[in-house]
């Protein structure tokens, strides 16, 4: 079958590789039809295996990604259509890396798990760097609804990118040259990830303990592109009368009486120690709540033109106890890279505003709530796309894990979909629930299976109280994870290096 698409004017396979992209990309929310990725992962190699010359292979990971990253990512033209194609190129070059890599071991009796193992370095690396990386679309965030499920708390995300990677060569493998040992091979293959998978599924949820009420508001927005989020103060605003809601409702005996209460990134949009509307909305809601509130915002500094987004947690007695900043940035979303350099260049680059500022300590908060204390686990919108990033909100002892969101921006596109199916692979990597609270959806709560409990998907405001249960433990993905990327990464990487060295000798 290689040998037959080979012979294929180069046009042509070209356009089958744009093809093959797309299907990839239907994979994904907000499509979701995972089981693509199969023949999507595997027609990018049925290309590549028979491309003559390298630079025909180059050419066809090119198509590849384009179409790949250029469905998966076009939710960047609410941002404007530079943004985007920007991103689609930047992004397009790690699949033009990965066909050049999965050329090199063309013939080779081993090619199948040598080209999965390539799919999660190249992940590994585009998740990286450059601009700390952007592995939005990485295979292992599309696959929470399938038989591979189980795998995320033993191999995390980027061990299910190997396995659908490794189907994928399979499949190719077996139909190209169809024989009872193939046959034979990939059944074992098949029997033995869907084992650990069903061995992965009987992985427990951390140990529960005394549960706590969490109050959670999602105040709306007019949505539509950068300004999202409506005018200055108008976030503010409704996520403090959402608020007000919110307990009426508990008045009304409609809900239970919240413990503390969780507004979403950009819950408020300025810095309340530098604009005394946003302090004082903050001292109404907890006048009204009567009890802590974690708010997420937009603090000015550390230096002139630079801001921070952050989640004060802040008690209704004592004002702010404590706080987390942002570890995960976006690149020319909320800061510029080589700014003093592009931004007179790309005059529209001054829509990201002040330069953001990255946190750099974990995410678990020590708070207090009903007398009692908890290790608040946080993780705020971007942050969820790294693995360490998440994996810490456990490492450092997270009892009871949230994610603060704003994609206003996005609203009606497929990022906010994208976004929750992410979170839903860490809730199932972690074996937590996750409370996800947005300006204006998806707002929900997610299994510690990765399953949806509920959601809220209507885009204006909505409020209300949430058990959870404090969790302990720490599933194995924490540990070998890390070293499993690494692991596959370097074995890729080498097999390919040796393939070619071979290949030179032999000529």
């Amino acid at each position: 079958m290689i040998d037959r698409v080979a012979r294929l004017q180069l046009g042509l396979r070209v356009g089958l590789a744009i093809g093959f992209g797309v299907v990839t990309g239907l994979g994904f929310e907000p499509f979701a039809w995972w089981p693509l990725l199969i023949p999507g992962t595997a027609g990018l190699s049925l290309l590549v295996l028979g491309a003559g010359r390298w630079w025909q292979a180059l050419l066809l990971g090119l198509g590849y990604g384009l179409g790949f990253m250029g469905l998966g990512l076009d939710w960047m033209n609410a941002i404007f259509l530079e943004a985007y194609l920007g991103i689609v190129l930047a992004t397009t070059f790690f699949y033009v890396l990965l066909a050049g890599l999965a050329w090199f071991v063309r013939g080779r009796a081993w090619w199948p798990p040598v080209i999965a193992a390539c799919w999660v370095g190249v992940e590994a690396l585009v998740s990286r760097w450059p601009f700390d990386g952007f592995g939005w679309m990485r295979l292992g965030y599309a696959l929470v609804d399938s038989p591979l499920t189980g795998l995320y708390p033993l191999v995390g995300v980027a061990g299910v990118t190997f396995a659908i990677a490794l189907v994928g060569q399979g499949l190719l493998w077996l139909v190209d040259r169809p024989g009872r040992a193939r046959v034979l091979v990939a059944g074992l293959v098949t029997v033995a990830l869907l084992g650990v998978s069903w061995a992965g599924s009987l992985i427990p949820a951390g140990t529960a303990g005394e549960p706590v009420n969490v109050g959670w508001v999602q105040g709306g927005a007019p949505g539509g592109g950068v300004y999202g989020i409506g005018p200055a103060r108008t976030t503010t605003k409704n996520h403090l009368a959402g608020t007000v809601t919110l307990m009426d409702d508990v008045a009304a005996g409609r809900v239970p009486r919240p413990d503390f209460i969780v507004w979403p990134e950009n819950g408020t949009d300025m810095d309340p120690y530098h604009d005394a509307q946003t302090a004082q909305a903050l001292v109404d809601a907890l006048q009204v709540a009567q009890v802590p509130l974690f708010a997420g915002t937009i603090l000015d500094g550390p230096g002139p033109d630079e801001r921070q987004t952050a989640s004060l947690w802040l008690d209704p007695s004592r004002g702010e106890v404590t706080r987390y900043t942002k570890r995960g940035i976006v690149p020319f979303g909320e800061w510029i890279p080589y700014r003093d350099v592009l931004l007179p260049l790309i005059p529209k680059l001054g829509y990201v505003g002040a330069q953001s500022i990255p946190g750099t300590e974990p995410g678990v908060l020590q708070v207090s709530v009903a007398g009692q204390p908890l290790n608040l686990g946080v993780m705020i919108c971007y942050d969820v796309s790294f693995d360490a990033i998440s994996y810490d909100t456990v490492r450092y002892g997270g009892q009871v894990l949230v994610v603060q969101s704003s994609n206003a921006m996005y609203q009606g596109t497929g990022q906010i979909e994208q976004q929750f199916a992410i979170t839903r692979a860490r809730a199932a990597e972690l074996r937590r629930e996750i409370l996800v609270v947005t300006t204006s959806g998806v707002s929900g709560l997610i299994g510690p299976d990765g399953s949806v409990t509920w959601e809220v998907t209507d885009p204006g405001a909505a409020t209300g109280v949430v058990s959870l249960a404090r969790r302990t433990g720490v599933t194995p993905v924490v540990s070998i994870a890390p070293v499993l990327e690494l692991t596959l990464a370097a074995a890729g990487g080498l097999l390919v290096l040796g393939s070619a060295l071979w290949r030179r000798r032999a000529e």
